[in-house]
């Protein structure tokens, strides 16, 4: 059947209580404007959220920004992180925790006003914490990494903010140069690792797995509400084309929520490196035969979607995999590793924002979503 076909569980909500702890579940639900808050609550209370998330332990809203400027599918939506702090209210959550991370070439402060979270989070009452103001400190725990220890022969540094609270990521459907999709995992990726974080690049997928242990060690429970209103296909997070797609996705489990997205945006799961090597670590499932996807029949969907590159990740591929490998450490661990920001913050802001971003947004404002957005 289509993508837009119910299934006709008799006892749908039995269903995930009895399976949860045999198969995860990943929740796949059709939405519109008119109805997106209510389908998240729908897609978070399908997947079974209130039995991962204790309502009486503090919840972190992991938002995520990609970019500091707003484009469709990029960045968590203002509806995205309004439906799910309606549901939690609803469901009494009452201490949630808005919570943001920079990088070197994106500036969250500015990305949560253009992405209009902070609209979201003043309506709610809520404050919102970037993590590098918090205090971050030495992992408190040993693990066999893959290759954690190995980037970091000093130890990892975490926020001691991040301890002891749930999450709930805040992802979107779209493809990443890097690691083919990025999702529920990969969101986690800003919010563990400091300012050095691209140091793993060369090694993400096993890095992502890395953050996923530590993860299931440092929180209570972890949830992940994926926003496919706007799904991007192209060399993302950033350089994407956008497509209305007019879907939510909601799983426990993280490496179940990325089999899921990959597989209807065209990929075969098991064959991006992150999740297949957290299925092989036992750290979630990646097979989608083993999820139990409820809402929509997803076994027709291929949005025939495409990783892609921009010129600026050629160049960054060739010193992480390339000709340029000798030269990784000179170029991104020394006086020279600015101007590999400065390089990026060229490519994206200043030209390709400029001559084919721009033209794309204004094309997203016409849409429902974009009326939408506009609305917030």
């Amino acid at each position: 059947m289509p993508l837009g076909t119910t299934r006709t569980n008799t006892d749908t909500h039995s269903d995930v209580v009895n399976s949860r702890d045999a198969v995860p579940t990943v929740a796949v639900i059709k939405t519109n404007p008119a109805t997106v808050a209510a389908d998240i609550g729908s897609a978070m209370r399908l997947a079974g959220y209130n039995f991962q998330l204790a309502p009486d332990v503090a919840t972190l809203l992991k938002i995520n920004i990609s970019w500091q400027h707003y484009y469709p599918a990029c960045s968590t939506s203002p509806w995205q992180l309004d439906g799910v702090i309606k549901t939690l209210k609803e469901d009494g959550f009452a201490d949630l925790i808005p919570t943001h991370n920079g990088t070197v070439v994106v500036d969250a402060r500015e990305g949560e006003v253009n992405n209009k979270h902070d609209v979201v989070v003043r309506r709610h009452g809520l404050e919102s914490v970037h993590l590098e103001d918090v205090e971050w400190v030495p992992l408190h725990f040993a693990d066999d990494f893959l290759v954690l220890d190995q980037i970091y022969p000093d130890g990892i540094n975490i926020p001691k903010f991040l301890i002891d609270k749930n999450v709930i990521h805040l992802p979107t459907m779209k493809t990443h140069v890097f690691t083919t999709i990025t999702g529920a995992m990969k969101n986690a990726f800003g919010g563990l690792l400091n300012f050095q974080r691209h140091w793993t690049h060369s090694v993400i997928h096993e890095t992502l797995v890395d953050l996923l242990r530590i993860q299931k060690k440092i929180h209570p429970g972890i949830f992940a509400l994926m926003d496919g209103t706007f799904a991007g296909s192209g060399p993302g997070p950033r350089a994407m084309q956008w497509h209305e797609k007019n879907v939510l996705l909601a799983g426990s489990d993280q490496v179940a929520v990325d089999a899921v997205a990959a597989k209807m945006m065209g990929f075969d799961p098991m064959g991006i490196d992150f999740i297949r090597i957290a299925d092989e670590q036992g750290l979630g499932c990646g097979q989608i035969s083993k999820i139990n996807i409820v809402g929509e029949d997803i076994s027709g969907v291929n949005w025939e979607f495409q990783s892609g590159n921009t010129l600026a990740s050629k160049g960054q591929k060739m010193i992480y995999w390339g000709n340029l490998k000798p030269l990784e450490n000179m170029l991104l661990r020394s006086k020279l590793t600015p101007l590999a920001y400065l390089a990026s913050n060229i490519y994206h802001n200043e030209y390709w924002l400029r001559f084919k971003g721009k033209k794309r947004i204004n094309a997203a404002m016409k849409t429902q979503w974009g009326r939408h957005f506009l609305d917030y």
